[in-house]
């Protein structure tokens, strides 16, 4: 299995992965040496939550690590060829059922955020809208019994200015 990232998603993990095996990584196994000195560890509070803290770490390096290692990178104007909806694209679609307009930016897994209008382009909006035009109408197709359309109303190209934040778990 692997996931479809750019290279500024690859040197963003790598900056955070960075970080937290330098900087975060030490501070946490002090913390927790810390609190290890504060007596009864069964009822210690404070070396409970210094060693949840170190762990999550542990689990974020290891997920960004696998994430690197399993990554397909990808060309940051994929699916965007001769003006259709590419990566990054902003899209501003006209959903006739419920007589709404919602605006749409397309990015990679490791930056969706689907409340704040950021779609993976792995997503079944996503995938539908890589490559289509202004005045498309597009059918997403949810599941076996349920699909809505979509009318592409506008197309705003823009370009990863690093901006996105990834995602965390």
């Amino acid at each position: 299995m692997h996931n479809d990232l750019t290279k500024k998603d690859i040197q963003l993990m790598q900056q955070e992965l960075d970080h937290r095996r330098i900087v975060l990584r030490p501070q946490l196994l002090e913390q927790v040496k810390i609190a290890r000195g504060f007596g009864d560890l069964s009822e210690n509070f404070e070396y409970k939550a210094a060693k949840q803290e170190k762990n999550a770490n542990e689990r974020r390096i290891r997920y960004l690590e696998n994430m690197i290692r399993t990554a397909h990178i990808i060309s940051e104007d994929a699916g965007g060829a001769q003006g259709g909806v590419g990566l990054y694209d902003r899209v501003t679609v006209y959903l006739p059922e419920d007589n709404e307009t919602e605006s749409y930016q397309i990015v990679t897994t490791m930056r969706q955020d689907a409340l704040h209008g950021l779609i993976s382009r792995e997503s079944p909006v996503g995938k539908a809208l890589l490559g289509r035009k202004v005045g498309d109408i597009v059918h997403i197709q949810v599941d076996e019994s349920f699909g809505y359309d979509m009318v592409i109303r506008a197309i705003e190209k823009l370009e990863d200015d690093g901006s996105i934040p990834l995602n965390r778990f």
